[in-house]
């Protein structure tokens, strides 16, 4: 299960809290760490420092532009995030993530990964909507902020003790059966999203300049669904035969108008 785990920090501002991410991660046995956007050198000398013996890890971390790059195979994406949405979204505590994560890496496709946001403004509502689920560390509302890595910490330590905890030879699926095919990817479900709201605004049913959140509302109903990727075949299926007669239809009007 641990090494179908990434750790993606987003847009992070000082080289010490890659360092210190990296160190977290090799205490819990973490390797695979993917940077987006990062604001400051990332293989300079003050993060190896900080790294204290795990310095392969930031060695070979992967740097991409775009969150979407970064977990773009990843099957089950979690962001860590504090902060309160106007939309609800599926919310798990560090134990239960912990728990669940035996279940969601058990497919032999599966890739997990957690989502730290920037140390300044977390993550974006954007960003947010990418992930199947948030995570959120309970701490002192009195004194709420969390240092990066500690945070890390926290969420790796918990997935390392449901990892001691597991039976690898008797790990439940999230559907409690050997399932018949591989989760969708991160990438599927974006290519799926961007047809959809293509198909929406082809059908006059959606607006994009007066949204709604008809899209972040779509975006939690089928991120919570575990979609598999004949599922997704179907959904493509369905939405290219709602593109080919809405286009049909709308030559048909035309032709009409002219006669």
């Amino acid at each position: 299960m641990l090494d179908k785990l990434r750790i993606v920090l987003i847009g992070t501002s000082h080289p010490g809290n890659i360092g210190g991410t990296a160190r977290a991660m090799h205490n819990m046995g973490l390797a695979d760490l993917v940077l987006v956007a990062p604001r400051c050198e990332v293989y300079g000398s003050e993060s190896h420092a900080r790294a204290s013996g795990a310095d392969a890890l930031v060695s070979n971390a992967k740097v991409y532009a775009t969150l979407e790059e970064a977990v773009g195979d990843c099957t089950f994406v979690v962001g860590a995030s504090a902060r309160v949405r106007h939309l609800p979204w599926p919310m798990l505590t560090p134990r239960a993530l912990g728990e669940r994560l035996p279940g969601e890496c058990a497919p032999e496709a599966a890739q997990a990964a957690l989502v730290f946001g920037r140390e300044d403004s977390g993550m974006t509502n954007g960003e947010l909507q990418r992930c199947h689920a948030h995570v959120h560390i309970p701490t002192n509302p009195d004194f709420s902020s969390l240092n990066l890595a500690a945070a890390v910490q926290v969420l790796a330590y918990e997935c390392r003790l449901a990892f001691l905890g597991s039976d690898a030879e008797d790990t439940e699926t999230p559907f409690g059966v050997e399932w018949d095919n591989p989760p969708a990817s991160h990438d599927d479900l974006e290519r799926f999203f961007d047809h959809l709201e293509r198909t929406l605004i082809e059908v006059d049913f959606h607006d994009p300049d007066n949204p709604r959140q008809l899209m972040a509302r779509l975006r939690r109903l089928f991120m919570r669904s575990h979609i598999d990727s004949m599922e997704m075949n179907i959904l493509r299926g369905i939405l290219g035969a709602v593109n080919k007669q809405s286009r049909a239809l709308a030559r048909q009007e035309s032709h009409d108008g002219n006669g």
